[in-house]
């Protein structure tokens, strides 16, 4: 007599089961298309604190460990991505957030690259 193709599993084993995937939410790529749109409209809120910050910290940890294997500098933006005043305002966000002065950043500034 052939075997089943389907066995039972085996004592005290759990049946396989699909693993469950969370309703779709906003993905890696769709990220800069949103944002563009939300400022289109003129409504920053539309995405939320937690995935600003989720995505802020990611971008910034592997920058930086990009810039740390690489020993050089890594243009983090294309040529007139970003304005001034968007700069320096996440810039002194993250000096703040790393609770840094101005003193620390002027030593990391000028610091030779290898």
């Amino acid at each position: 007599m052939p075997r089943s193709p389907h066995r039972k599993p085996a004592k005290g084993a759990k049946p396989h089961r699909p693993p469950v995937r969370p309703p779709r939410q906003l993905q890696a790529a769709d990220f800069p298309a949103r944002v563009q749109a939300a400022l289109d409209q003129a409504e920053p809120d539309a995405i939320s604190d937690d995935t600003l910050q989720k995505v802020l910290t990611a971008a910034v940890k592997l920058y930086a460990a990009k810039m740390e294997r690489r020993g050089r500098e890594l243009k983090p933006f294309p040529d007139g991505a970003i304005t001034a005043t968007e700069t320096v305002v996440a810039a002194c966000a993250m000096i703040r957030a790393a609770d840094l002065n101005i003193f620390d950043v002027a030593m990391w500034f000028h610091r030779p690259l290898t």
